[in-house]
């Protein structure tokens, strides 16, 4: 891969005639793409990416590459002016040395682009020079200002007076005792301020009410708090003394019989591309791409300091931009693969995140297992899983996103909830919050993410078919009461494709190639099992509604478009409500035997518990893709025993055997 100098003339192209079209972006392309946009005038000092990333190609030209192939690298710039406000989404051609296209958008229609590091720390500053701010605190005997810790907060869009078009944020803060104190269990609750980042200035000042700042403290990593650290854990050593199973060539995976690409994105983080599993000496796609493209947070609590408090940590917090470097032993445990990312700070200069991505294996119990009562022969075989991981911290939450590969041929996504709770002064009788501390309250609140599965079960053109379990009534039929049976309902349009999980009838739904069958008739396919939660509990009048429509379902299912990127829309914050699967659906859109994408709701409805007081432990949310009639038999004949010093059940002479020798 090769990039020529910073000063190469527009037009005469970025040099890169190799390398495969999904490759994640690196620091040279992102150094020329900066370039490439100062030389058409683009830039400025007052200039920000609010996100520069890699524009994938279609995926038909992607289908279509062989190694060799001319290759045209292109980028999405999304710029904000922070003196104007004015916004833009520039596409560009790295290779080509071009610009194709530039947006200028309408905030007041558009909405704004995520926010910047820059601009959480300059909320700083601006509250603490606001004489309103200042006298807030004050009236609760809060002086000495170093020690409180304003925390800025999207803002979502609620048509209030003078604030269409404006680029705000809602500041909530948090009183630390001394600098080292963890802020979160002193909220100075009753107070907001809404500030304006392109006039750096407190617009408006909400003092709804006095309520005491509650004292007790929560630092979870204090010795004197948590007490002495237990003895009484004995160590657990995960080794592979033959090394992984699995090999790595640059961002191609292969483990087992799966192969995919990894990819990075600075809004969704951690892709997954071109999943394909061997089967009989042939490679069969799955998924085209898999990514979590946007999650909402949205609370219960409707007093007028906190009515307006929902967040969308992909579109309006960028998810990717928010990645932890992993270490090894705490985040991640035996034989470790990790991959860097390589991300454009607010300057369009790359920045790297050391161990972003962790790749490993593990043991995940029993495979399958038998004992025949006729033969007397006993087998069994170890489950394995291919785990791909990244944590992302927005704010006081840490979330940990888990593909796992089976040797099943099953996939599945958990993500793992940590971090510390959103806090408020609790008051006695509360509906909308938990008490989990003297005077500490945790505010209800839901994690909904949605996952984008561009599917591709073994070729391009797939259907979707609802499937019910149904109890029969007892009669003719069913004379004991015993029966039961499937339902079957194709998806035929996208007004069909718009579906709520029903546990009461363990509802999933199955993805099936139309054209291609298995050895017994039937078209292959895979299973989408959900895990049945609640989906989006605000009323649907609301604005959060509106704005984050995609999560008031548990499925969508649409045509494959490259445009329709994001389920809320392109620009999120502060956007009026409407985008994304709403208007991607209104064209109701024929999705039997097309080339269709599924965009998934899952999370939980988070009601606190003191036992996640200061520090949470893990929630998992997720799903499950299993192999449906896309094996003629069951794929892990193959998979050896373990060896003897593997194995439990030890003979009179100490040995054992998971064959039953």
């Amino acid at each position: 891969m090769t990039l020529l100098a910073d000063d190469q003339p527009a037009g005469t192209g970025a040099g890169l005639t190799d390398g495969h079209p999904l490759a994640r972006l690196t620091a040279d392309e992102i150094r020329a793409a900066r370039s490439l946009l100062d030389r058409h005038g683009l830039l400025g000092p007052t200039v920000r990416f609010a996100l520069l990333g890699l524009e994938e190609p279609a995926k038909d030209v992607v289908l279509a590459y062989r190694p060799g192939d001319p290759v045209d690298r292109r980028v999405r710039a999304v710029l904000l002016d922070v003196a104007t406000g004015a916004a833009r989404t520039v596409l560009a051609s790295v290779t080509a040395g071009t610009v194709e296209s530039v947006r200028e958008h309408d905030a007041t229609r558009d909405g704004q682009p995520p926010i910047m590091l820059e601009e959480f720390v300059a909320v700083d500053e601006i509250v603490k020079a606001d004489p309103g701010w200042r006298a807030a605190m004050e009236r609760r005997g809060i002086t000495e200002l170093d020690l409180v810790r304003p925390c800025p907060l999207t803002a979502g869009d609620f048509d209030l007076p003078g604030e269409r078009g404006k680029r705000l944020l809602r500041v909530l803060s948090f009183l630390a005792h001394r600098p080292e104190d963890h802020c979160w269990a002193h909220p100075i609750d009753g107070v907001v301020a809404y500030v304006d980042l392109i006039e750096r200035r407190v617009v408006e000042l909400i003092d709804h009410e006095l309520l005491p700042v509650p004292a007790e403290e929560g630092n979870f990593d204090d010795p004197a708090y948590t007490g002495p650290a237990r003895t009484s854990l004995k160590p657990i050593e995960i080794t592979q003394p033959e090394g992984p199973s699995f090999s790595v060539d640059g961002d191609v995976v292969r483990w087992e019989n799966w192969s995919f690409r990894v990819g990075f994105d600075p809004r969704e983080g951690l892709v997954l591309h071109q999943l394909g599993f061997t089967d009989g000496g042939r490679e069969r796609p799955v998924l085209y791409r898999a990514s979590v493209a946007e999650m909402v947070v949205p609370y219960a609590d409707p007093s007028p300091v906190r009515f307006w408090q929902n967040y969308f940590d992909a579109g309006e917090y960028l998810l990717g931009q928010q990645v932890n470097s992993l270490v090894l032993g705490c985040d991640c445990l035996g034989e470790i693969y990790y991959f860097d990312a390589v991300l454009a700070d607010g300057a369009g200069e790359p920045r790297e995140v050391r161990n972003a991505i962790c790749l490993h294996e593990e043991d995940h119990g029993v495979l399958w297992k038998h004992s025949d009562l006729f033969t007397e022969s006993a087998e069994t075989r170890r489950q394995r899983r291919l785990v791909i991981s990244y944590f992302a911290t927005v704010g006081n939450y840490d979330y940990g996103f888990y593909w796992y590969l089976y040797l099943d041929g099953t996939i599945q996504l958990e993500v793992k909830a940590t971090g510390v709770l959103f806090t408020s002064a609790y008051q006695e009788g509360s509906g909308y919050a938990t008490e989990v501390a003297p005077g500490l309250g945790a505010p209800y609140h839901q994690h909904l993410f949605s996952a984008r599965l561009d599917m591709t079960v073994d070729g391009v053109r797939n259907a979707v078919d609802e499937v019910d379990v149904r109890a029969l009534p007892v009669g003719p039929e069913n004379p004991y009461g015993n029966a039961f049976t499937r339902v079957v309902t194709r998806l035929s349009t996208e007004s069909d494709g718009a579906r709520d999980a029903d546990a009461s009838v363990g509802r999933t739904w199955r993805i099936s190639h139309p054209e291609r069958l298995g050895r017994l008739g039937r078209p292959v396919g895979y299973q989408l099992r959900p895990e049945g939660q609640t989906v989006l509990l605000a009323a649907p009048t609301s604005s959060v509604a509106r704005r984050a429509a995609f999560a008031t379902r548990s499925l969508w299912v649409t045509r494959y478009d490259p445009a329709q990127r994001y389920p809320a829309g392109d620009l999120v914050n502060q956007h009026p409500g409407g985008a994304g699967l709403p208007e991607y659906v209104a064209a109701d859109r024929p999705i039997d035997g097309e080339d269709i994408v599924l965009w998934h709701t899952f999370g939980t409805t988070h009601f606190p518990r003191p036992e996640e007081w200061p520090v949470m432990p893990v929630d998992r949310c997720g799903f499950t893709l299993r192999p449906d009639g896309f094996f003629d038999r069951n794929p892990t004949l193959d998979v050896p025993a373990s060896t003897a010093t593997h194995c439990a059940a030890p003979g009179d002479d100490g040995s054992a055997s998971c064959h039953g020798g």
